[in-house]
């Protein structure tokens, strides 16, 4: 006899969330969604609930990000789904895998103004790779399952579906759900080929690794191609640490050498968007490799774009076994620039002045953090410095808003990673901008017992809006914070700990207590409000 599932719609929409391998479900209480909790409580499937919907999805996306598998936020209806917007949003410029279900107001009454009545779907749809409705209980799990199928499937993405009041409610029976079947892309062979032969023959050639090749398993693949046709590799997003920062062709500091001397960029796994000057490097020839056709660019023309699988064409590029040139003379001299660079670093890293610089605060913190430590960046000019003097020893250990650059991801990453990893360091790097976003989700972490560290760099200013409206008009509106605020005292009140630190010599043991500590701990530390991070224009 045929294995079949009965229940309620939660019930059977949980059954197709195991089978995919989602373990938790993050959420705001909302009626609309009783049964999905009830069927989680009833078999100890774990829920973690947040003050504002968007750190719900940001959790998901946290999960989806750090373990490469589904991330699950639930979302009452209206106003809850609403409210994660951003945050789908956020997982749609991040190839992250969430699944959002959201509550509905009961299709039987539509039009006759129930609670929260509204159609999300067309809301939804623009930021997500498959959105709908389910209208028959007996579809909830075959729903459930195409949807996280079609996240799990390159290019990958957030999905939405919600739920009627009627359907989640009701009880149904049918056969359990498969697990996740994913096809891997078969790249064109053609282009691969023409891709390695340009790798190989360049004089001058680099390579930039993003998101994709960690979120594709494909970081190995990426080593290997790159010891064998010695390439240089600089990396973005969660590439970052891809090769460790001691290997030979791990570059973190000369890009700006590298790129303005390349005479081959070889883009792998990021799109070609502001972070890479929109994919334009002078005179060099760009190779762009993704992870599916649609990741090719549109407003660049690039020499070849192998499109598929990463493992297999980094693999391919790997096993190339044709002519090449000598690289070690460019690799030689960047190098040279990489360690010049990384001495003006340690400079500013060591600062001793009062106010604190950024860089100050950064590196106290590569003194404290763990290899394994998941960092998180969620601000704009505090975390620009991050990017700048933090280097993850291994891939997959940090997460910053991303493209989008939404601001508010901190307390929801924070969630997402300190349930991915109980043991490890979990670090939010915040500007005093970006904690009026979600700094009230600490209180989720503390009633929950999920401790991180939170360190926030004080300036008292929207610091990237700030200055550069003063070099365009003179002066500049609506780009002030108050000054020396007491987010640890925030923090303290809603059941953390924390301090403000104001002397860049005390910084070190404030952090060092930070970390010993058992619950969120808040570092306040107060910046220069003068130093801005230098960027070509923060408009682009």
């Amino acid at each position: 006899m045929t294995e079949r599932i009965e229940g309620h719609g939660g019930d059977l929409a949980l059954a197709a969330l195991r089978a995919y391998g989602v373990r938790e479900m993050f959420t705001l209480s909302g009626g609309h969604v009783f049964p999905l909790y009830d069927a989680a409580h009833r078999t100890d499937f774990p829920i973690y609930d947040v003050r504002h919907e968007q750190s719900a999805v940001f959790a998901a996306e946290a999960v989806a990000k750090l373990q490469r598998r589904p991330g699950l936020a639930v979302l009452t209806a209206g106003p809850g789904v609403t409210n994660g917007i951003s945050g789908l949003t956020s997982a749609f410029f991040n190839a992250s895998p969430v699944l959002v279900l959201g509550g509905r107001a009961p299709a039987f009454r539509w039009g006759s103004g129930s609670l929260q009545e509204i159609d999300h779907v067309p809301l939804v749809a623009p930021v997500t790779k498959h959105a709908a409705t389910v209208w028959s209980t007996d579809d909830v799990p075959g729903a459930v399952a195409g949807a996280l199928t079609e996240a799990l499937t390159p290019h990958r993405g957030p999905v939405f579906l919600d739920l009627p009041l009627e359907v989640v409610f009701s009880t149904g029976e049918v056969a359990p759900p498969a697990g996740p079947a994913i096809v891997p892309v078969e790249p064109d062979p053609d282009e691969v080929a023409t891709a390695v032969r340009l790798i190989a023959g360049a004089e001058r050639p680099v390579i930039v690794a993003g998101s994709d090749v960690y979120a594709g398993d494909a970081v190995e693949a990426l080593r290997a191609a790159a010891e064998a046709l010695r390439v240089p590799v600089f990396t973005n997003g969660m590439g970052r640490g891809a090769l460790p920062p001691g290997h030979p062709l791990s570059f973190a500091k000369a890009r700006r050498a590298a790129l303005g001397g390349a005479d081959l960029v070889v883009v792998v796994g990021t799109p070609l968007d502001f972070r890479l000057g929109f994919g334009d490097f002078g005179d060099a020839r760009v190779v762009h490799v993704v992870d599916a056709p649609s990741q090719r660019a549109q407003h660049v023309e690039p020499a070849v774009s192998p499109a598929g699988d990463l493992r297999l064409i980094l693999t391919a590029f790997a096993d190339y076994s044709g002519e090449r040139a000598d690289h070690e003379q460019w690799i030689d001299g960047l190098r040279t620039a990489e360690e010049a660079a990384r001495a003006r670093d340690a400079a500013a890293m060591a600062a001793e002045t009062d106010p604190i610089k950024p860089a100050r605060v950064y590196g106290e913190l590569r003194r404290v953090l763990a290899p394994d430590a998941v960092t998180i960046g969620d601000g704009g000019d505090f975390v620009s410095y991050a990017g700048r003097y933090l280097e993850p020893a291994q891939p997959g250990t940090w997460l910053d808003p991303g493209p989008y650059g939404c601001l508010g991801t901190g307390m929801g990453y924070a969630m997402g990673a300190r349930v991915s990893y109980p043991d490890r360091q979990v670090c939010v790097l915040m500007g005093d901008g970006a904690a009026g976003f979600s700094l009230m989700d600490v209180e989720s972490l503390v009633r929950q017992k999920l401790p991180v560290v939170i360190v926030v760099g004080n300036n008292g200013i929207w610091g990237l809006e700030k200055h550069p409206m003063r070099g365009m008009y003179g002066y500049d509106v609506a780009a002030d914070l108050q000054p020396e605020l007491r987010y640890d005292q925030v923090v303290t009140a809603l059941g953390g700990a924390g301090e403000t630190v104001a002397k860049a010599a005390d910084l070190g043991p404030a952090l060092e207590r930070a970390f010993d500590a058992r619950v969120p701990y808040l570092v306040n530390v107060l910046t220069d409000p003068a130093d801005a991070y230098p960027r070509s224009s923060n408009l682009a």
